[in-house]
């Protein structure tokens, strides 16, 4: 669990630094430079490995690259359009209704049960995440509205990628998955990409700093913690806990691009934390309840 936390603390800050960074850069050379830029680092930390993982076989590379290009190149491409037509604390929030579509694509490809605190948790979190909509609707017009909507449609996206990696990620570490993923979506981004061809520009010392922070800290940090965490749980646990990133996005928001928050955003922050709270309550119940005592993270050992 910690680990999908520590994503979620890395991965909070990513929307306000796009937004910055979208003033020099192009939301579609922002995913191909920052994931190029991880790829070539995960790369190195897959070929320094004193004892290299087993290569995954044709068919589990491909299911890799595919999840790959679903949470890496599709997902972002709807959330850096999305931020640039809306606001970072608006896609802050709206990843409070990404367990909702993971917890229903469980249920079709799993037939996972679904235990009641855990829906609650999540229908929770989908309330918070329609006031954030519907401010956004009512503050900046049709523009905002629009890039809040490519954002809950990055959720479907998320969703599958979730699924999907539970999959291929079987009898691999989080290096190797990652290193694989990363290298399928910075190659989709960088295709796309050629669409802002004729913007290109180098960017400024400032930008430049804030794309090395999301290649190392968001992409690699990030996705290397979520996959370890992810092989752990339930994808509908994983993605309830993400809805950490909203709270601590709004604040980045405030804090980075200067955004003003209204009640109605903070009250959804509220919901979605009163969410977050109930799923991890039913996690830890159930497993009390089955006599299972969580691992101790290895540096929280006495």
């Amino acid at each position: 669990m910690g680990a999908v936390v520590a994503a979620a603390l890395f991965w909070s800050s990513s929307y306000a630094v796009t937004k910055k960074v979208l003033d020099d850069v192009g939301p579609l050379s922002i995913g191909a430079i920052r994931f190029t830029l991880a790829a070539g680092i995960l790369a190195i930390m897959v070929r320094a490995r004193r004892k290299p993982a087993a290569r995954p076989d044709a068919r589990q590379r491909r299911m890799m690259y595919l999840s790959g290009l679903l949470g890496i190149t599709a997902y972002f491409v709807l959330e850096n359009i999305g931020v640039e037509l809306s606001t970072a604390s608006d896609a802050s929030l709206i990843v409070a209704t990404y367990p909702l579509m993971t917890m229903l694509l469980e249920l079709v490809a799993f037939r996972t049960r679904m235990p009641l605190l855990r829906v609650a948790g999540v229908l929770l979190a989908t309330v918070g995440a329609f006031l954030v909509v519907r401010n956004g609707a009512e503050v900046g017009g049709d523009d905002r509205w629009f890039g809040d909507v490519l954002l809950l449609l990055g959720g479907l996206v998320w969703a599958g990628y979730n699924v999907l990696g539970k999959y291929a990620g079987r009898g691999q570490d989080a290096v190797n998955l990652t290193y694989y993923q990363t290298v399928a979506g910075a190659a989709g981004f960088l295709l796309a990409s050629l669409l802002e061809v004729g913007d290109w520009r180098v960017p400024d010392a400032s930008a430049s700093a804030l794309l090395a922070y999301l290649a190392v800290a968001c992409s690699v940090g990030g996705f290397l913690l979520y996959n370890y965490g992810l092989r752990r749980m339930t994808s509908s646990v994983a993605v309830n806990i993400l809805n950490l990133v909203p709270v601590f996005g709004v604040l980045g928001a405030v804090v980075i691009n200067g955004e003003t928050i209204r009640l109605a955003q903070v009250f959804g922050g509220v919901i979605i934390i009163a969410g977050v709270a109930l799923g991890l309550v039913e996690r830890r119940t159930a497993l009390e309840g089955a006599g299972v005592v969580e691992p101790t993270p290895v540096g929280e050992r006495a």
